[in-house]
């Protein structure tokens, strides 16, 4: 099939993988003592998902994991990101595992290892047991105790064979998207209790490695969705408002991470939403342990512009009510999701990172893909140009930044599958392989047998070079 000719030149060293998450594919959502979680029940509340579509059969991957393994062996990629979805392995959050849960993620692992492939584990995809949001969620530190523990029961089953441990994917959205938009789960519009979230979900990854360092687990990171933040005009106005938003969206959680601090600008972006009571003597001993990699997810910049607060009053604002406006791009080719495609930031925001946080572990790129139209031909046939462009354009940018000096050692492709994609429901497709949600039958994309081709393509270089 045709591709844009050459394929992009990447460093022999990448390794190439793709990932899913669990709530978006597994369906089987009221078997195998899989209990409730925030999005069985944000998916069932009028108005918050289109459609009111909902995870319970998704692309039933419970069910045909061989298969979609299958598609993994067949694409020829080293890695596979997965998650796990807590309420499968608790499902209340606490206490003893449930072993039909654990023992589906026994199979799947040993069925992408006999495939060739080696599995990289999430541990929070965004899934939070109900049981602990009726008890305050993310909100209260307890939580990030059960998460610790969660990590604990998975790693002593699986530790054995997952040689890479990711324990949480986009807090961002967790506290914020989540607890302050209202457009995830749990779906509240709050102001402090969406900062406390976001310190326990970093306390929770703290502690998460703790655990999973005392189980031999291999190596651990966490997966962030740090944002290119581009000013509107060189106004001072939108550089401070830029500076607030990256905050916001980053440095919240690479301060502590990797500078051992809290932002020394947070009260000029939050007031007194920020509650120092939530924080003890040593927390940020342990979120700030040392990490084997971190994980990058990107898709697109953001235009920002200094604006109004929403919310006149600041006790009453929520966290991301913080004076700033989005500004549309203009005169770029937009995904389906809306995003701008722009490769060049994606070059700009990885060196940006590496400068700002001087001994910043390993990079994989956990997430990087496009939303497209998808539409089959008569004979089934998804020519999906755009995003074979967006890819080739994207992994010509990491190229860049790996040329720049930052240590990117794999890149994941969102997703192998089209999935649900929250509050969107079904209806935008990111997928290599096309699912048809009726039939729950499979259909590789144009862009399937590119990345196939580019995998195979850099591997046979890589021998070339004698690598």
């Amino acid at each position: 099939m045709d591709h844009p000719a050459p394929y992009p030149a990447l460093p022999p060293h990448l390794l190439f993988g793709t990932a899913t998450a669990a709530y978006q594919i597994e369906g089987g959502a009221n078997e195998g003592g899989r209990g409730p979680s925030i999005w069985d029940t944000y998916c069932r509340t009028p108005g918050r998902v289109a459609r009111g579509e909902t995870g319970d059969v998704a692309c039933d991957h419970y069910h045909r994991y061989e298969e979609d393994v299958a598609l993994l062996a067949a694409l020829g990629v080293d890695l596979y990101r997965f998650s796990v979805a807590w309420p499968r392995v608790q499902p209340t959050g606490a206490g003893r595992p449930n072993a039909e849960g654990l023992d589906f993620y026994d199979r799947l692992v040993d069925t992408v290892l006999a495939a060739g492939v080696e599995p990289a584990l999430t541990l929070y995809h965004w899934d939070l047991p109900q049981a602990l949001e009726d008890a305050g969620g993310w909100r209260v530190r307890d939580t990030a105790h059960r998460f610790a523990e969660y990590a604990r029961i998975v790693a002593d089953r699986l530790g054995d064979r997952v040689s890479r441990w990711i324990t949480l994917n986009e807090p961002f959205c967790t506290a914020f998207v989540g607890h302050a938009v209202g457009r995830h789960a749990p779906g509240t519009r709050e102001g402090t209790p969406a900062l406390a979230a976001a310190h326990h979900l970093l306390l929770a990854h703290g502690l998460a490695v703790g655990e999973l360092r005392a189980a031999g687990a291999g190596e651990v990171g966490i997966t962030l969705n740090p944002d290119h933040l581009v000013p509107a005009t060189g106004s001072a106005a939108d550089l401070a408002a830029v500076e607030r938003a990256r905050t916001l969206h980053n440095r919240v959680w690479l301060d502590p991470l990797f500078a051992g601090a809290y932002p020394d600008n947070e009260r000029e972006v939050w007031g007194d939403l920020v509650d120092d009571s939530l924080r003890r003597d040593g927390d940020l001993a342990v979120i700030g342990q040392e990490l084997d990699f971190l994980g990058v997810n990107y898709y697109r910049p953001i235009k920002l512009r200094d604006a109004p607060h929403t919310e006149p009053d600041p006790a009453a604002r929520t966290a991301v009510d913080i004076g700033t406006e989005q500004v549309a791009y203009e005169d770029v080719r937009h995904t389906t999701m809306g995003w701008p495609v722009v490769p060049e930031t994606f070059t700009e925001m990885l060196v940006d990172l590496d400068r700002r946080y001087p001994g910043l572990p390993p990079v994989y790129i956990t997430e990087n893909g496009s939303a497209e139209e998808d539409l089959p031909d008569a004979s089934g046939r998804v020519r999906d140009t755009d995003r074979i462009a967006y890819l080739n354009d994207h992994l010509t940018a990491l190229a860049a930044a790996v040329e720049a000096g930052v240590d990117v050692r794999g890149y994941f492709v969102w997703s192998l599958l089209d999935n649900f994609e929250w509050a969107y429901g079904y209806e935008r497709r990111f997928g290599l392989v096309r699912v048809d949600y009726e039939k729950l039958t499979r259909h590789p994309k144009d862009s399937y047998h590119w990345y196939r081709g580019l995998i195979a393509d850099h591997r046979a270089r890589r021998a070339g070079a004698g690598d």
